[in-house]
């Protein structure tokens, strides 16, 4: 988890990989539109494959943490 960082100021604060203005959202949305895990290194050369496990790892973590709240 340690690649995810988060900086204000930077991207809106929003989670990022290792420092640069990739997004755990940017990577999360390839991957929802069918994008592999190649396509995305290839056009994003600077991530490698442990970042993109980390951003799969972090969404996981984010997902398990949310409170389910019961309607009344």
């Amino acid at each position: 988890m340690n690649r995810i960082t988060l900086e204000p100021g930077k991207r809106g604060g929003r989670p990022c990989i290792r420092g640069l203005r990739i997004t755990v959202y940017d990577v999360l949305s390839m991957l929802s539109s069918g994008m592999s895990q190649q396509e995305i290194q290839d056009d994003f050369p600077e991530l490698t494959s442990e970042d993109i496990l980390a951003v799969l790892a972090y969404a996981a973590d984010r997902e398990h943490q949310v409170v389910s709240l019961r309607a009344q």
